[in-house]
């Protein structure tokens, strides 16, 4: 089951899959049982739900009519699987030689350590260590070229969206 919600607080608009005893709002961090939350659509169609959310934020902002005009999202979503180029082919059709670019990243004095993105490389950490503090992931971090600074404001929202666990200063993946 899907539920578009609402903040009283900061009147944020989210969807909550499932039913959890208490919510948090992603944006100002208030927590309320699931009972009290403002429920504008309970629906058991993913899709459906991502609707009713898109439309009421275009309705906040005055483009309501603007968004009766587009497809739905599973409409949208059909349309850019089958819409979508390749790396190799946009490369080419950009007039770049897509061989010589994987061999140039291949010589890239870096080597293979620092790939990924900083939040990727904070998740591999996460993935790899066995229920880590926010120390051994800073360290791993901090071996790829990410910041400490970084590691600890990575943790605190992938903490607060619900896709890690903090318990007793060790983290996991949920």
């Amino acid at each position: 089951m899907y539920a578009v919600v609402g903040c009283s607080e900061c009147s944020h608009l989210w969807m909550i899959e499932g039913r959890s005893e208490t919510t948090q709002c992603p944006r100002c961090g208030s927590r309320k049982p699931y009972e009290r939350r403002k429920k504008f659509v309970e629906t058991d169609d993913a899709d459906h739900a991502r609707d009713v959310r898109a439309s009421m934020l275009a309705n906040r902002q005055g483009e309501g009519e603007a968004f009766a005009k587009l497809d739905s999202f599973a409409e949208l979503d059909g349309e850019v699987a089958d819409g979508v180029v390749d790396d190799e082919t946009y490369l080419e059709e950009s007039g770049l030689d897509a061989d010589e670019l994987a061999a140039a990243g291949e010589r890239d004095p870096r080597g293979t350590t620092n790939s990924g993105s900083n939040k990727e490389i904070v998740e591999r950490a996460l993935a790899e260590l066995e229920r880590p503090t926010a120390e051994e992931v800073a360290d791993y971090a901090g071996e790829h070229g990410v910041s400490a600074e970084y590691v600890r404001d990575a943790l605190e929202k992938l903490t607060r969206r619900g896709e890690v666990s903090e318990s007793r200063g060790r983290y996991r993946r949920l």
